[in-house]
């Protein structure tokens, strides 16, 4: 352990995560199988984002859109970029999720919703770790 006492519910223990009503209570085993995954997650998201970047890069190193080039090749090469800054911000969100719920997992807030405060599940944690909102907040927010 760090000098910075660590506050992670694998430390404090299985019942410091919520879990809904009618679900069993995490094993310590569960949790740390969780935190490994967010861990994880994280490493190979930072590494397709690396990826990606580096793919971006030689897109736009490709040359330029003067005299001389195809318009397909110009378009063809114009939807390659836009394709990678896609995936490439897809991943960047998905990096910021996972970082989220792993800063939960160390604190101790993992598995309440950060919108009314109830227990997002234990299922749908397992399922989805970097979840930060119950499935009903999660409807609401995606009917917005």
């Amino acid at each position: 352990m760090s000098p910075a006492r660590r506050t992670d519910p694998v430390v404090n223990g299985p019942a410091s995560i919520p879990v809904a009503e009618g679900e069993e209570p995490w094993t310590q085993e569960e949790l740390t199988e969780i935190r490994e995954e967010l861990t994880g997650e994280v490493a190979r998201l930072e590494r397709a984002i690396a990826v990606a970047q580096a793919g971006l890069e030689d897109l736009f190193s490709d040359g330029s859109e003067g005299a001389g080039r195809d318009a397909a090749d110009v378009g063809s090469t114009n939807f390659e970029r836009d394709q990678e800054m896609s995936l490439a911000q897809n991943a960047r969100e998905m990096l910021d999720q996972a970082q989220l719920a792993l800063r939960l997992f160390d604190t101790g807030d993992y598995g309440s919703c950060e919108s009314c405060g109830r227990p997002i599940g234990k299922d749908r944690l397992q399922v989805f770790p970097r979840a930060t909102l119950c499935m009903d907040c999660k409807k609401r927010e995606e009917r917005r």
